[in-house]
This record gives C-alpha cells, sequence and structure tokens, in this order.
C-alpha cells in the first residue's frame, strides 16, 4: 500500500493520486497540542518533537513541516525578538537600518542560533516518522528576510537604491540556500521558501527583486536533488503568474487565493500547488462542519492532479483538534465524503452587532488597519508598522485600529468595510490600500487628503 509521504511526494512531483495529499502546516499548534506556549514549543527540540508526533497521530497527515518560524534565519543574523505565548516570535529591530553593513552579519550555520533544536528535532523525527510522513524544511524567503534585515525603508529604497536592494536580496539568498543544505543534509523531504512579504509588492518588482534571487535558491535545491517550493501567506493573486514562472517545484498559497485560476497557471507551467483551507473563519472559529464543507470546496477546484491539501499558512495555535480531525477525514473517508455533501452549509453571520466608528463625527483620522494578526504575520506586522510610523509623521491627529480576523468581531469589521484582502489598511471606512504597505511618503499624503475631506465636508 502506498505511504501517505509518497503521495504527497507524488503530488508535488504533479503526478496523479489515489487522494488528495494532506499537509496541516503544524507550527506553535504544535505546543497547543502538549499544552506547552509557542515560546517554549519553538525553543526546544524535544517538545517540537512530541507536538508533531501527537498531530501525526491526531490528523494522519502525509507531511509536517519541521518548524514553522520565519525568524530563525533573522535571529542568528542579529534582529531582535519579542516572544509571546500563542504566536512565533517578530522581529523588532532591523541590524542593516542601525548602521550595520552586510560584512558585520554573523555567519549562519547549523551550530548557530536554534538551528541545533531544528537538526535535532529533523534527525529524530526522520527516524521515528520518516518512512510515512514527507518532513518539509522552511525557511524565510530572500525578500522577508530582507525586510527583517533592513526595515520598511526597503519599500522606498526598491525605487531610490535599486542596486543596494538587490545586493542586500541577494546575500539573503545565499543565506536561504544555506538554511536550505542543513535541512537537506539532515533528511528534509521538501524545502518551502515562505516568503509572505512579496504578497506586498506588484509583479514588476517581483520580477525585479524576487524572481532571480528565489531562482537562485531553487536551482541549488534541484543541483542537490531536492524538491522546492514556493510559499506565500498573504493576498498575492496579482504576483500568481510571475510565481508560477519561478523555478520552483510547487506553489503553495492561502485562503485568498482563488484556486481555480490557479490550478489553470500551475498547469501551464508544469508546477504542482497547495492550499488553501481559511485558517480563521473556519479552521479557527468554525466548527467541523464549516471544516468539511470548505475541504471539499478546496478539493473539488483543485482536483486529483499535483494538489496537496493545506491550510492558507501557519495554523494558529488554538484550532481545535475536531476541526482539523474533520479536514483529515474528508481526506481518507470517501463515504464521509459523500455524507458531508448532503449537508447545508450554515447560514452566514450578519454580524449586527459589530459596530463601525463615526467616521464623520471622530475628531480625527480614523485608520483600521485589518489584519490576521500583527504578532504572527509579517505583511501585518510591517504594515502596522508603516501606519504608525505614517501617524506620527503627519500634523493631523489620527486614531490607528488593528481589528484582527483571528476574533468574531474583526470578521465582523471586514466584512462591514468590504475588505476582500488582507492586510488592508482603511482610511475614514474606506478601503485605500489593499495588501500593499505605501511608501511613507504616499501613506501620509492619504491620511492628511483623508483630513481635508473631512473638515471640508463640516464647513
Amino acid at each position: 500500500m502506498m505511504t501517505g509521504k509518497q503521495i504527497l511526494l507524488d503530488a508535488i512531483k504533479g503526478k496523479e493520486t489515489e487522494r488528495t495529499a494532506w499537509l496541516p502546516f503544524v507550527g506553535c499548534h504544535g505546543g497547543f497540542l502538549i499544552e506547552k506556549t509557542a515560546t517554549e514549543y519553538l525553543k526546544s527540540a524535544d517538545l517540537i518533537i512530541e507536538g508533531l508526533k501527537k498531530a501525526k497521530s491526531l490528523y494522519n497527515p502525509d507531511g509536517l513541516p519541521v518548524m514553522f518560524d520565519l525568524q530563525i534565519e533573522a535571529e542568528i543574523l542579529g534582529c531582535s525578538l519579542h516572544w509571546a505565548d500563542e504566536v512565533p516570535p517578530a522581529v523588532t529591530s532591523h541590524p542593516l537600518a542601525q548602521g550595520k553593513k552586510i560584512a558585520d552579519l554573523p555567519e549562519l550555520d547549523e551550530t548557530k542560533g536554534r538551528f541545533p533544536i531544528v537538526v535535532e528535532a529533523l534527525k529524530t523525527l526522520k527516524k521515528d516518522i520518516g518512512d510515512d510522513t514527507a518532513l518539509y524544511g522552511l525557511i524565510c524567503g530572500p525578500f522577508t528576510l530582507a525586510l527583517h534585515l533592513l526595515g520598511n525603508d526597503i519599500f522606498l529604497d526598491m525605487y531610490d537604491e535599486e542596486d543596494e536592494v538587490c545586493a542586500v536580496i541577494d546575500y539573503c539568498a545565499d543565506i536561504c540556500i544555506k538554511s536550505a543544505d542543513i535541512y537537506l543534509d539532515h533528511g528534509a523531504d521538501v524545502i518551502a521558501v515562505v516568503d509572505p512579504m512579496t504578497s506586498q509588492i506588484s509583479p514588476d518588482h517581483f520580477a525585479q527583486f524576487v524572481t532571480p534571487f528565489m531562482n537562485k535558491v531553487y536551482d541549488h535545491i534541484r543541483a542537490r536533488g531536492g524538491i522546492s517550493s514556493i510559499f506565500v501567506c498573504g493576498d498575492v493573486t496579482r504576483n500568481l503568474e510571475v510565481m508560477t514562472q519561478t523555478t520552483a517545484d510547487n506553489i503553495s498559497v492561502d485562503e485568498q487565493i482563488d484556486m481555480t485560476h490557479l490550478r489553470q497557471l500551475c498547469e501551464a507551467q508544469g508546477k504542482s500547488f497547495g492550499g488553501n483551507i481559511k485558517l480563521t473563519a473556519v479552521l479557527l472559529l468554525g466548527d467541523e462542519s464549516d471544516a468539511k464543507m470548505e475541504t471539499l470546496d478546496i478539493m473539488e477546484k483543485s482536483g486529483s492532479k499535483g494538489f496537496i491539501l493545506a491550510p492558507g499558512c501557519d495554523l494558529p495555535y488554538a484550532v481545535p483538534v475536531k476541526n482539523l480531525q474533520a479536514v483529515s477525514e474528508m481526506v481518507h473517508d470517501e463515504y464521509a465524503r459523500e455524507a458531508a455533501k448532503s449537508l447545508q452549509a450554515k447560514d452566514a453571520d450578519s454580524f449586527d452587532d459589530v459596530e463601525l466608528p463615526d467616521y464623520h463625527g471622530a475628531r480625527a483620522v480614523v485608520v483600521d488597519v485589518i489584519t490576521l494578526d500583527s504578532t504572527s504575520c509579517a505583511p501585518c506586522q510591517y504594515m502596522m508598522e508603516a501606519v504608525q510610523k505614517a501617524a506620527d509623521k503627519t500634523m493631523v491627529k489620527v486614531w490607528i485600529n488593528e481589528h484582527k480576523i483571528k476574533v468574531r468581531e474583526g470578521i465582523g469589521m471586514m466584512v462591514k468595510l468590504g475588505v476582500k484582502n488582507l492586510p488592508t489598511i482603511c482610511i475614514n471606512g474606506e478601503p485605500t490600500f489593499a495588501s500593499i504597505i505605501p511608501d511613507q511618503t504616499t501613506l501620509v499624503k492619504a491620511i492628511e487628503q483623508a483630513a481635508m475631506a473631512k473638515m471640508s465636508v463640516r464647513a
């Protein structure tokens, strides 16, 4: 009988599979499963091993990531981190924005930072579950790593200092290669280059600042006999075509992507694809019925060739076990799939109790930022930082509200404001910057124009 690992590897190679391959991205959720905080979990090989073995027994997956933490490389290179109980750490300092040069940054190898934890966990998992479970090595992509090192200034520098930005991203690609080698040296089956910040740039900028450097990483992985994936958490709709034109073997996306469209693009380029179960509305806040209906819908759109079912990004810490088990049931049990198809999806929530601010009456410009969660989502974090910096620069009064769709109120605000993409900046109730981080000049100008518009209405 074919193992789940072989089904997943066949899928990622673009083959027809006897059933859908299933890859739950268990990161800090592994800590939840064993009643440990994200901080405790992500700092201990023993806890990672325990959490992933628990996930395997509960969810019957075909593959698992060894670690889902996009700050491992940044930490080694000198970025400070803020740790929390239910999310991965967040970068709080940017060495290249604080006067350091690339030559000043530490070397990266498997003895540095938390890579010894990763290696120990991978070696044990390879021995204990590696025969029937594909193990993913997740590394921070070159563009997101460059943002960790440079901070938000990278978005302006992409216009004013193109060569300097390219030099930093090229350096980050070399770091990616070192990280990939660590995973490959110890038996990882797939290397996923996770680069969420690429959802915040244009296709032209992707082609200029991402494609050549990512391809450098993917070509290296292929030369070593490895399999690669480009994984973007965030609304990367506008960049799907350029993503599929990279040399990665697989494209993995989040819940905001149209899977039918992605399937067509990947078929044209001979690539496999994966995604894209809703993290919060379905897995975290929904119930088993929601999880089943979502899974069936995605499986129907994606087909049985070259497709891997997965959540849209790192699983939220406290996702109810029963919801992920419901997904697994849809994957493994044909009878259960047929039974679920007969059920009706629940009526949509009207969110009547969620009230919008009084934008016209407020004595300030009201900026609502709709996010997944700025403490755990890099694009969300840097968008919030950009808004705060713009508010500090402008002469007008600004009220900033973050609405996280990890909670019902956040989803309600998203619905009532008509927001379709994450993260999005709304100014005085109008979605203004959807899934793109504007440069400071543009954002300050937009805030000041909103203030002038409000004054003219009052006059």
